[in-house]
């Protein structure tokens, strides 16, 4: 090889895109609004919403609340749901990322119904932050706040259903608002 030849080498990792949507506009009041709230049937799941339920109307006075379930929390809600719950609710609190599986569908799920619009709270355990920001960036959604609640939830008595149902109380109106704080990025896959 003469000297004044050049090599071209090739980095076989690549680069890796991702599209990044906004969240749907945040809301200025909660009062009058339209509450969806989507029950992935995770054990403990129905109490923690319905008890968050209860203590969110001490704070805001809804319209509505409609109540849908999903039978496979592993899996997304279904497009059909997605867009019945969407026409229906103007706000959601979608609930239980416990586990890998579980806690990335409800965040699919949350947003699914932000790309129509409407600002979703998707309740996960701290165990699973991590799944969590990994799913929101691999989705292209960063900006999606979820409502993070001490873990574990399937095998806690009733006095730890309130104190999760206290954390999601705050943390939901903050994520409908769009005043919570961001969680910390541990990886940037960007």
């Amino acid at each position: 090889m003469k000297s004044n030849e050049q090599n071209s080498v090739y980095d076989p990792r690549g680069v890796i895109r991702f599209d990044t949507t906004p969240t749907s506009q945040r809301k200025k009041i909660l009062n009058g609004l339209r509450l969806g709230v989507l029950d992935n049937s995770k054990w403990n799941a129905n109490k923690i919403l319905r008890g968050a339920v209860q203590a969110l109307s001490e704070d805001i006075t809804f319209s509505a609340v409609n109540y849908y379930v999903k039978h496979s929390f592993s899996k997304d809600a279904a497009p059909e749901l997605i867009e019945k719950i969407a026409a229906e609710c103007d706000i959601v609190l979608t609930a239980i990322g416990d586990c890998g599986s579980c806690c990335s569908a409800c965040i699919r799920d949350s947003i699914a119904l932000e790309k129509l619009g409407i600002p979703s709270a998707a309740i996960i355990t701290t165990e699973f932050v991590r799944e969590t920001e990994l799913t929101r960036q691999a989705v292209g959604m960063k900006a999606l706040e979820p409502v993070v609640i001490a873990h574990p939830v399937s095998s806690i008595t009733d006095d730890e259903v309130l104190q999760r149902v206290a954390q999601v109380r705050i943390q939901a109106q903050e994520v409908w608002l769009g005043t919570k704080d961001p969680l910390p990025i541990r990886v940037d896959l960007n």
